[in-house]
């Protein structure tokens, strides 16, 4: 070390404090990187390699970035997990005898990101504080760009918790304290990146001091979590963490709201991803899901607040009913509708504005976009007063409209500021006098001299007096030789040429000041105003924040009117009658993503004879839609949504699960069938009698009779009201489930109907009660591509199995005429004779007298499609 120059010995001590960061170190224009930072910034930036004289024999590996362009590259590390602390020059080099003074004055993190071309306008960007002990865990989130920081908790027995809350939350980053039991797990799960943190920041003493420092109060009581100590650890901890990376007041962190599981309905990571609320399963894009149907926000805040209320559906019959007359009213008046939402286009994000003020990030156009967005406010506030529902009524008496920081930034700022706050240009005439004196001064600097010069002649008399100027003497008045008598006593003699002398006067020195000073104080001063009118906006962060809530909600509610409008949905009945009622439902994104008309179908469920249905049909007939469309409906009637159905009596759900299809689960060595067993043990031991499953194919992982026996008795568990009794949709292509009907109560059949026509078959998509007596699999892989030899061998085993009775035997049901005729008709002959045989052996068996219309008429159908094959061969 003690080899090493001076600025080299610099960055060591710095890069000491900051071992686990990339450090961005400002050398003039730019950030440079040496050693190890500069050989990873390279490789991962694709930046050229260099080197740097440090006082070894061997250059130091460097690499830079220019400061102007820097936060590109930043982010770039960030999303490949790196942290970057940004180094800067504290001290003036102009008055610096040594090397200048650096410091670290922030590290940018995953979680940290403020820097609004790197975020989704739509998307928090939350950063998670989990804490575990003995009792339990306490879990606390924030978003550093808008301000947002809430916190839970929950028992040790509830740990699959943590998993569902990270997975609603998506957070970018993770801290955890030492010892977290499900770190390996988390991190195999999601992409967050998690960071292990001092375990002293976990304490409660330590917790407890640093809130009350931060938000300048005695004790937590403000905010309900002063008993609650798991809660206090996770806040406390992530807040230190926040202030050690952040290095600023993050006054805009104002409060702490904490909420309770129970507030919302529960969803785990499983339901969160089959019902795809906001993003799809394939290829995780937003359109396809039901985000992406509902959203029709155009605020930011927006955006942000409507994949919150869909992650998060209401359990309070009240706030959800609040929400659903505050939808009405929107959704009845379209010329209202539209007229709001053309102000909402006007207004910025003000969240992250308010955040990069705070941060003194903003510049002086962050500050015109908030006063285009305040400016629009007392507009939105009259408009609102048109409204009489009790939720718009709130909205509108709690709307403050900022209009003195309207003016203080219309007052001061000009209307198309530069980007730079450190170049000038932005502060308006008539804000400050001594800005205005010296901005006078740089307009008119040559006018001023002009004039001077002219009353210096008159007064003088004599008329060649000139003034000039040169960069060794400023500005001075020169007399020729022959005038020099006439100079007056309080010209001061400065310099005396072979044929002249030059002069300068008190007034001169005055303007000269003036003009010469002009640029550095209009850039100093403008700089000071900015400063100062940036610090008593932050002084009113809390006003500002409260009405950026109010609008995201007005944009919220304007959407789900909208929605409901264009797509025709209706107001659901909600309450906690434990009844689910809909008349004619439909997928609210299939119908969308459809070119064809979507089949409405009925659902009813209750919590006695109608509690669990037993849903029987093809494969690709709509079993899955149908069910899927019914939790959809449920979950969007408790956001406070209008439902795509003719009519829907919803009672509240308290949970939604999901068993609908299943994977490997490589990461942690789990098999599809063990994947599957782990999702329903999951909901059998979760379920409550007012939560709504959603269960498919239960047992399929592994052979017919352990799946079919799990199946069975999976579903004798659930209806019976002693163990879990919840109201449940069921599909199966276990047919021998169909049995329970009748035998255990609260079971139902139900079945999608199928229409036969010779070997094809239509999918009328519609759901009956009943259940059905063949799957159909085969004329899937038809219509799937599979081979016709393949599908004609398939037939012949069937048919086999059928008649050998090895799959049935002993079982519930017994083999039916109709099986054995289905699939012996669909039985290839091998010869052109043999077909018609059959044909002629099918009329001879044929019990015409029997025979339904609708079923004659199937039939000739049959016979004429046979027929048709039989002579095309021919």
């Amino acid at each position: 070390m003690e080899n090493y120059t001076p600025m080299m010995k610099q960055y060591f001590e710095i890069k000491q404090k900051y071992s686990d960061c990339i450090l961005f170190y400002r050398l003039g224009d730019f950030y440079e990187m040496f050693f190890d930072d500069a050989i990873t910034a390279s490789r991962e930036l694709d930046i050229t390699l260099t080197g740097r004289d440090c006082g070894m024999e061997e250059r130091a590996p460097m690499c830079g970035v220019p400061f102007h362009s820097a936060e590109g590259y930043i982010a770039k590390l960030i999303e490949k997990g790196y942290k970057v602390a940004i180094c800067e020059q504290i001290g003036d080099p102009k008055l610096s005898k040594t090397i200048v003074k650096r410091e670290v004055i922030r590290i940018v993190t995953p979680g940290t990101l403020i820097n609004n071309n790197f975020l989704d306008d739509d998307k928090n960007n939350y950063i998670m504080c989990i804490y575990e002990e003995k009792r339990g865990y306490g879990i606390a989130y924030a978003d550093v760009s808008t301000g947002d920081f809430l916190t839970t908790s929950f028992n040790a027995s509830e740990e699959r918790k943590v998993i569902d809350e990270i997975a609603k939350l998506n957070p970018a980053e993770i801290i955890i304290g030492e010892g977290f039991s499900q770190k390996s797990v988390v991190e195999s799960i999601f992409s967050s990146k998690v960071y292990i943190y001092n375990p002293w920041a976990f304490e409660y003493a330590n917790a407890l001091k640093k809130l009350c420092a931060h938000f300048d109060i005695l004790n937590l009581n403000c905010f309900g979590i002063e008993d609650d100590e798991l809660s206090v650890c996770a806040c406390g901890a992530l807040m230190e963490y926040l202030h050690q990376t952040q290095m600023n007041s993050l006054n805009h962190i104002s409060t702490i709201k904490k909420y309770t599981l129970s507030q919302y309905m529960f969803l785990d990571i499983s339901s969160r991803r089959n019902l795809e609320l906001c993003e799809t399963i394939r290829d995780k894009n937003k359109k396809g899901s039901l985000l992406w149907v509902l959203d029709k926000t155009v605020t930011s805040m927006g955006g942000r607040l409507m994949r919150k209320w869909i992650e998060e559906p209401l359990l309070n019959c009240e706030d959800i009913n609040k929400r659903l007359n505050s939808v009405e009213e929107y959704k009845k008046d379209p010329m209202f509708r539209e007229e709001i939402k053309e102000l909402l286009n006007t207004i910025y994000d003000i969240e992250r504005i308010l955040g990069r003020i705070i941060y003194q990030a903003a510049n002086a156009r962050d500050l015109v976009s908030l006063k285009k967005s305040l400016e629009h406010l007392p507009s939105i506030k009259l408009m609102l007063m048109q409204l009489k529902s009790e939720l718009n009524t709130e909205l509108f008496n709690d709307l403050d409209c900022c209009e003195d920081i309207y003016k203080l930034i219309s007052r001061s700022i000009v209307e198309e500021p530069p980007f730079s706050i450190r170049e000038g240009g932005f502060i308006k005439l008539g804000f400050n006098e001594t800005l205005d004196h010296y901005k006078e001064a740089k307009e008119k600097g040559g006018t001023w001299l002009k004039a001077y010069e002219s009353e210096q002649r008159e007064l003088t008399g004599i008329k060649n007096l000139k003034i000039n100027f040169n960069k060794v003497f400023g500005y001075y008045i020169e007399i020729t030789n022959s005038y020099k008598g006439l100079a007056p006593e309080n010209y001061i003699r400065r310099q005396t040429l072979a044929n002249a002398e030059r002069y300068t006067t008190p007034e001169l020195k005055k303007i000269e000041e003036d003009i010469l000073k002009a640029d550095d104080e209009i850039t100093r001063i403008e700089y000071d105003i900015f400063v100062e009118i940036r610090n008593r906006i932050s002084k009113e962060t809390v006003r500002i924040q409260k009405s950026a809530e109010i609008i995201a909600k007005i944009d919220v509610l304007r959407s789900l009117g909208e929605i409901a409008d264009l797509n025709k949905y209706v107001k659901p009945e909600v309450n906690t009658g434990g009844i689910i009622d809909i008349i004619d439902g439909r997928h609210p994104v299939v119908e969308k993503m459809t070119k064809n008309q979507f089949i409405p179908n009925d659902s009813y469920i209750d919590t006695e004879e109608n509690r669990l249905s037993i849903i029987t049909g093809p494969n690709m007939a709509g079993k899955s839609t149908f069910m899927r469309q019914t939790a959809l409906i449920v979950l969007m009637a408790q956001i406070g949504s209008f439902v795509p159905a003719k009519s829907a009596v919803i009672g509240v759900v308290d949970r939604i699960f999901t068993r609908v299809g299943a994977s490997d689960d490589l990461a942690t060595g789990q098999s599809t069938f063990m994947v599957e067993m782990s999702e329903v043990a999951n909901i059998l031991n979760n379920a409550t009698k007012n939560s709504l499953l959603i269960l498919d194919e239960i047992g399929r992982g592994t052979s017919t009779f352990d799946g079919l026996s799990i199946a069975w008795a999976v579903l004798e568990y659930i209806a019976d009201k002693n163990k879990i009794g919840a109201k449940t949709l069921f599909a199966t292509h276990y047919h021998e489930l169909t049995e329970l009907e009748g035998k255990v109560s609260g079971v139902v059949n139900y079945r999608v109907t199928v229409e036969e026509r010779g070997r094809d078959i239509f999918f009328l998509r519609k759901i009956e009660r009943g259940g059905a007596d063949r799957s159909y699999g085969i004329h899937v892989a038809r219509i799937a591509g599979v081979p016709e030899k393949i599908i004609e061998r398939a037939n012949e085993i069937m048919l086999t199995l059928l008649q050998c009775d090895i799959i049935r035997k002993d079982s519930i049901n017994e083999i039916t005429e109709n099986d054995v005729v289905y699939y012996r008709k669909k039985k290839p002959s091998s010869t052109n004779s043999s077909k018609k045989n059959i044909i002629i052996e099918e009329l001879k068996n044929m019990d015409i007298d029997a025979l339904t219309p609708r079923e004659a008429l199937m039939a000739l159908y049959d016979i004429k499609s046979k027929v048709s094959e039989v002579n095309d061969e021919a």
